[in-house]
């Protein structure tokens, strides 16, 4: 597998929830499944209009963090994540 879009290919191929949730615990640390939860909140909470220095200071992060969210917010990512809020 020597591209992100075959990784991506094997994950949507995962139809079962139980496998998938299998598969990602096997495939990272505790701590990048936080940090993974963390991003999400971090885009959830732009979409609902929350200021960038108050989701930092909420969630203990870097106000840089939250830009790097802000920024791909702006280059069109998260498409999924807009049509489930």
């Amino acid at each position: 597998m020597a591209h992100f879009k075959d990784l991506v290919s094997l994950i949507y191929s995962i139809r079962d929830e139980q496998l998938l949730e299998d598969f990602l615990l096997g495939l990272t640390t505790e701590k990048e499944r936080q940090e993974l939860l963390q991003r999400v909140e971090i885009i959830k909470r732009l979409l609902a209009g929350q200021p960038q220095q108050q989701i930092a200071r909420d969630l203990g992060v870097g106000v840089a963090t939250v830009t790097r969210g802000s920024k791909e917010l702006s280059a069109g990512r998260f498409r999924a994540l807009k049509k489930q809020l």
